[in-house]
């Protein structure tokens, strides 16, 4: 049948809490109530074929509790007037929440709405927008809102997350809320206080002025000539980025490769370092001017990926070089060839013709699906010989 039953009276309302309409209305005070409910009933003919199974059906309806039922009348030429369901409402917030248990729910957010009220006022918005997930944390409701006064108090602090201190609050919760702190925060403090250069979690210490953990970078000098450590054959070295900035070794190439072997194994190269690169970002290579002088070579696996990052790279130093990115590259190892497992499709402005020619073949697969030629796959004599023809 396809009567509204109890059931599907409840889940009309369920559906108002699942978009969390019956609590943001205690936020905003907007009138939800009295509301009339869908109610699909039987047929003139119905009546008439199935009446014992339509008087069964106004019973259930009737003894459903915290709905008001208006009946109407109905008159049957063999049973004569009979009232039936014609409307269901709902009189009160009370009564929708009575009617899908959720009263308790509900006076748990009471609680937050008076603790934000007195303590955090701009947050009632986000209340209103997310009442749900206010739920959901309101066991740790009080300490977020702690750290929202604490930032408010001490804008742009300046220093890391693990030496704010506030009472029940360590570093490793701001750290686990900062998508939710994010958004209360970006509320809360005046728009002096965050930087709207960046955004995200991962960027949640420079969009709120904490100091973050120093970006490291790995490289090794390819010509003793420019040795930074006396003594040392490998020059295996890592920097934090802004001492790797105030260096300037005085080279004239640097490669970039994102292999730790092909890092570590790199022959020597006169006036050359090599950077082990980290894939995507390179923010903090851009601190070291002194790389703008330099021919830059970067070596990444033949794949969209590889061309992603390579576009990327150039975003901060326009002059790069591929290297083993090539046509010729790729098909002298057609044995070696792999997949890729998920490709990237963007265009990318900042390629040469001959490797945006090469990056349209691997994206729309031409040459074959998903195709990758990881860089440690290439072999080291064809390596050697394109040192040879750079120098």
């Amino acid at each position: 049948m396809s009567w509204t039953r109890p059931a599907g009276l409840r889940a009309q309302v369920q559906k108002l809490w699942d978009r969390g309409d019956l609590l943001a209305s205690v936020v905003t005070g907007e009138r939800l109530f009295p509301r009339r409910l869908t109610l699909r009933g039987p047929t003139s003919q119905e009546m008439t074929d199935r009446f014992g199974e339509v008087r069964t059906w106004i019973g259930e309806l009737r003894a459903l509790p915290h709905c008001r039922v208006e009946m109407r009348e109905f008159r049957h030429r063999l049973f004569g007037a009979n009232a039936v369901p014609g409307e269901v409402w709902i009189d009160s917030l009370d009564d929708a929440l009575a009617l899908i248990g959720k009263r308790r729910d509900a006076s748990r957010f009471g609680t937050l709405l008076e603790l934000t009220r007195m303590r955090q006022p701009p947050l009632l918005a986000w209340l209103a927008k997310r009442p749900l997930r206010a739920l959901e944390l309101s066991a740790e409701w009080n300490r977020l809102l702690d750290i929202v006064a604490w930032l408010q108090a001490h804008p742009r602090p300046g220093v890391y997350l693990r030496e704010v201190d506030i009472a029940g609050v360590h570093s490793k919760f701001i750290e686990a809320q900062r998508s939710i702190l994010g958004e209360l925060l970006d509320l809360a403090l005046a728009p002096a206080a965050i930087d709207s250069s960046v955004a995200g979690a991962s960027q949640f210490a420079r969009r709120y002025g904490f100091r973050d953990k120093p970006q490291r970078i790995r490289f090794r000098i390819l010509d003793r000539r420019h040795a930074l450590l006396a003594g040392d054959p490998e020059q295996d070295i890592t920097l934090d980025a802004r001492s790797f900035a105030r260096i300037d070794p005085k080279v004239e190439r640097v490669f970039i490769t994102e292999n730790e072997i092909n890092f570590l194994a790199f022959p020597h190269v006169t006036d050359s370092l090599i950077i082990f690169g980290g894939g995507y970002g390179f923010e903090t290579l851009a601190e070291a001017e002194w790389l703008s002088r330099c021919r830059i070579h970067y070596w990444g696996d033949i794949d969209t990926h590889g061309f992603a990052i390579l576009d990327q790279l150039r975003a901060h130093f326009g002059h790069v070089e591929s290297f083993l990115m090539d046509r010729a590259t790729l098909l002298a190892f057609e044995t070696q060839w792999g997949e890729e497992d998920r490709q990237t499709l963007r265009d990318l402005p900042r390629l040469n013709a001959e490797e945006g020619a090469l990056y349209d073949d691997l994206r729309d697969n031409r040459l074959r699906r998903n195709l990758r030629l990881e860089q440690e796959r290439i072999g080291f004599g064809w390596v050697e010989a394109a040192l040879a023809a750079l120098a």
